[in-house]
């Protein structure tokens, strides 16, 4: 079937947001008396959603989780600190205004899904001028689950109108290539995100492209300017 929407991860696909992420990371450790953390390994632990991302930030673990008194008094502290943040200092990865405003003349349906709150989702795209080419938008807290489960890709499809064999995923992270492919969604995958440390071409997806603008000349049909 011809694809006839593109849902687009947000961090890390559509902008390098670590900066922010980070900033708010470090203020929350800086209350807690905490040693603050480089934004490379911020990066690292960004993926499965702010809850991970606290965690990972207080344990200095993937998988540890802090006690539930620290988490929730650390978690609280950084949404306070990101609802003020957000937006600061994200910057687009190259192409990706130009790829979005190709797809949305050439008539495909965009949607965003991220693990990302809606809280912090919505004003992100309004503050950095995107918001208005997507139809969609489906946060972490959207659905009961997050990505890598394939229900916010579900949604997401559904909510457009579309098949899963309609639909394209453009993400970073061997997290949008499980939630679509087991949505039944093809996923491409981007070389500059975050992937948890790895490497994109580590993870099986269906196919790799270096920028959303090739992706999208790439779905038009229409070679890429060399």
């Amino acid at each position: 079937m011809t694809i006839q929407a593109v849902l687009f991860d947000l961090d890390g696909t559509l902008l390098h947001t670590v900066p922010d992420l980070a900033a708010a990371v470090n203020a929350m450790l800086v209350d807690l008396g905490k040693p603050v953390l480089s934004e490379e390994t911020v990066a690292v632990y960004v993926g499965k959603g702010a809850e991970n991302l606290v965690n990972r930030s207080l344990t200095g673990s993937m998988t540890e989780k802090a006690s539930p008194e620290l988490y929730a008094q650390a978690m609280a502290n950084w949404q306070n600190h990101y609802t003020h943040i957000n937006g600061n200092h994200s910057v687009f990865y190259d192409g990706v205004k130009e790829g979005l405003a190709l797809l949305k003349q050439a008539g495909f349906k965009l949607a965003v899904v991220t693990n990302k709150p809606e809280r912090f989702t919505h004003p992100l795209l309004e503050r950095t001028g995107i918001a208005h080419y997507f139809e969609v938008v489906v946060g972490g807290d959207t659905c009961p689950v997050k990505k890598p489960d394939p229900m916010p890709v579900q949604h997401a499809c559904r909510l457009l109108g579309v098949e899963a064999a309609q639909a394209l995923m453009i993400g970073d992270s061997v997290n949008d290539a499980l939630s679509a492919n087991n949505a039944g969604v093809e996923c491409w995958l981007l070389p500059y995100g975050y992937n948890e440390g790895r490497s994109v071409y580590e993870t099986q997806c269906d196919g790799i492209v270096n920028t959303i603008e090739e992706a999208a000349q790439r779905l038009i049909g229409t070679r890429i300017p060399q």
